[in-house]
């Protein structure tokens, strides 16, 4: 019967039988072993209930497969669908953001924490100015032996503030020891390397700690410091506190718009080469101080500004603190023969002038118990380009004397010379002018330049309207879209703008602007000088003047007006003069060649402004 049963099974029986085998084979062994005279006879055993297993047949077995293939079917199946699902969530989500137009970083309270607490400021083409980056920071933290009865510094605090003045060579070591004698928490330093976080943690000290922290840093270093100004952080909010970030508070500090960076109308490229030429000049003729600033014409953009002597706006040590003043718009002096061409072009505009080649008396002139000559005689008569180009005192003050004190005074309210400058920078001045009606002689005085303090920017605003076409628009900080510039109000017809180019190129070709021509050939500069004496303990005084360049190029199609003063400029080895014709007029010379073609503007000597009718006015002379 199991023989049987093993040849019905086949290979399979063999394969499952395995127990019961052995049990069978044990026993035969047994059987031979006891008897092994006895014939052998196969034995009849019970198979154990316990050890035999019984299987299905073939085909359940192929049932099984076929139930387990259509569950995992079934499986991918509901994956696949939670995976389109999911995707067309996504595809709702995105579609819905596109219309909204708002990331929802900007509309959650969990998103508002990956932001930034301040948002970016960057130049016009994208560089970055000013953001959040992360540092290390010195913490004096006085609790942090809490408990234990003891004091939270290891060494005497004058030890300690001695040895931190060995890793921070800048620290004032008095006023550290006296803050971590007080035993008063709080920051020693704001922002430190990784290598000095280091150093402290050498120390051993537990008070002293270095946080990482997300800290308002300036990429550039000292580049346009007085544009950016600086922040206060208490730890918990950084607030601005002058330049733009303090102009752009709100806007930098709202959670609905700071994840996008602010667009100055700041070039790097080209605020690098103004404090550059700046620094130097300043240096060769030993001045005390130096403004800069480069306007566009038609926007009223402010494509640099800089003030020198300068800080570094990520960390401003206390020699500097004095430096953070801005010259260009808040500190303001008499500038004195580059509001000669503005004189000029209000007599245009009036008619007082309407020939270029009238001989003019230049002959001294008596107002008010004075005498008022030219600093150099180039002649009893002189006609209009003549006298700007050789800065006659004499002929400005009589073409005022027949415009009359109302008008002038008219042309300098359409200027802005009674209001701070339109810039957003709330470090301003306003201008310092006579009030009331003008006297003969204020009128004679003003006409020239003298009798009423503007800043720089005054001054750069006045010529971008004489020679944009007539327009005087705001200048601003913040970048202005293209087709998006202010419209900007009528100050001198375009036919009077359009001489006034004629006259400032010709006073650059022929004048006292020369050095700015040869530092900038091809560039067809066009501008004036002026120095003016400063106002020191109410007299005028003749060793300390305030040298100024103003100039536009280039002068066939004026895109760019550039004002560079200096203060009390010296004659030294390296510059035989202090006026303005040494020392402002090349610096600004040697800005316009080099940043004449970061903005688009390439030397050319096959263009100019046509000046022929004028021109053998200027080469008769000497």
């Amino acid at each position: 019967m199991n023989t049987g049963a093993r040849a019905l099974g086949g290979e399979q029986a063999s394969l499952f039988d395995t127990v019961p085998d052995l049990v069978g084979a044990a026993a035969r062994t047994r059987v031979s072993k006891s008897a092994p005279s006895a014939p052998f006879l196969p034995p009849t055993l019970p198979q154990p209930k316990s050890t035999r297993r019984v299987y299905a047949p073939a085909e359940t077995l192929q049932a099984l497969r076929a139930r387990l293939l259509n569950s995992a079917r079934q499986r991918v199946f509901f994956l696949a669908l939670a995976v389109v699902a999911l995707t067309l969530v996504a595809l709702v989500q995105i579609l819905w953001l596109g219309l909204d137009g708002a990331a929802p970083s900007t509309r959650t309270g969990s998103g508002n924490a990956l932001l930034p607490p301040r948002g970016e400021i960057v130049d016009r083409n994208g560089v970055p100015l000013a953001g959040a980056y992360p540092a290390y920071s010195l913490y004096f933290y006085p609790k942090a032996m809490d408990g234990s009865g003891q004091s939270p510094l290891i060494r005497p605090p004058e030890q300690l503030a001695r040895e931190l003045k060995a890793i921070f060579p800048d620290m004032d070591e008095a006023q550290v020891a006296k803050q971590l004698a007080s035993g008063k928490g709080g920051y020693l330093r704001k922002r430190i390397l990784p290598e000095e976080a280091n150093a402290v943690w050498a120390l051993g000290e537990v008070a002293l700690q270095s946080p990482e922290i997300l800290d308002r840093h300036y990429p550039q270093g000292r580049l346009a410091a007085h544009v950016l100004g600086g922040v206060a952080d208490d730890g918990e909010t950084q607030s601005g506190v002058f330049g733009m970030e303090e102009a752009l508070n709100t806007r930098l500090s709202d959670p609905e718009l700071r994840a996008e960076p602010v667009e100055l109308s700041i070039d790097v490229r080209v605020q690098g080469a103004l404090e550059d030429e700046m620094r130097r000049g300043m240096m060769l003729a030993k001045a005390d101080g130096a403004a800069g600033v480069v306007l566009d014409v038609d926007t009223g953009e402010v494509i640099a500004m800089a003030s020198l002597p300068d800080f570094n706006p990520n960390r401003v040590a206390q020699a500097d603190a004095n430096n953070t003043t801005n010259r260009v718009t808040y500190l303001r002096g008499e500038l004195g023969s580059v509001f000669k061409p503005l004189t000029v072009a209000a007599a245009l505009d009036a008619g007082v002038i309407t020939d270029l080649t009238r001989q003019w008396d230049a002959t001294p002139v008596e107002a008010g118990g004075r005498t008022f000559e030219d600093y150099e005689d180039k002649g009893e008569i002189l006609t209009i380009p003549e006298a700007l180009a050789y800065s006659s005192n004499t002929v400005t003050m009589r073409v005022a004397e027949q415009l009359g004190g109302e008008r002038l005074r008219s042309v300098w309210l359409d200027l802005g010379r009674n209001r701070a400058s339109d810039s957003e920078l709330k470090g301003k001045s306003e201008p310092l002018w006579p009030q009331g009606k003008w006297s003969p002689l204020t009128t004679k005085v003003a006409a020239y330049g003298h009798g009423f303090n503007v800043t720089p920017l005054h001054l750069a605003n006045a010529y971008s309207a004489m020679v944009n076409g007539g327009i005087m628009r705001p200048a601003t900080l913040q970048k202005v879209a293209p087709g998006q510039a202010e419209p900007g109000t009528r100050v001198f017809k375009a036919s009077t703008s359009q001489k006034m180019r004629q006259l400032l190129r010709l006073v650059v070709k022929h004048g006292t602007g020369r050095n700015a021509n040869a530092a900038a050939i091809g560039f067809r500069v066009g501008g004036k000088t002026g120095s003016a004496e400063k106002l020191v303990n109410g007299r005028y005084s003749a060793t300390r003047i305030i040298s100024t360049f103003a100039a536009a190029f280039p002068m066939d199609r004026p895109r760019y007006v550039v004002v560079v003063s200096l203060d009390e400029p010296k004659i030294t080895h390296a510059m035989a003069g202090r006026t303005a014709y040494f020392n402002a007029a090349p610096i600004v010379g040697n800005l316009i060649r080099r940043a004449g073609p970061m903005l688009g503007v390439r030397p050319d000597n096959t263009r100019d402004v046509d000046v022929s009718d004028l021109e053998h006015l200027l080469e008769k002379r000497p």
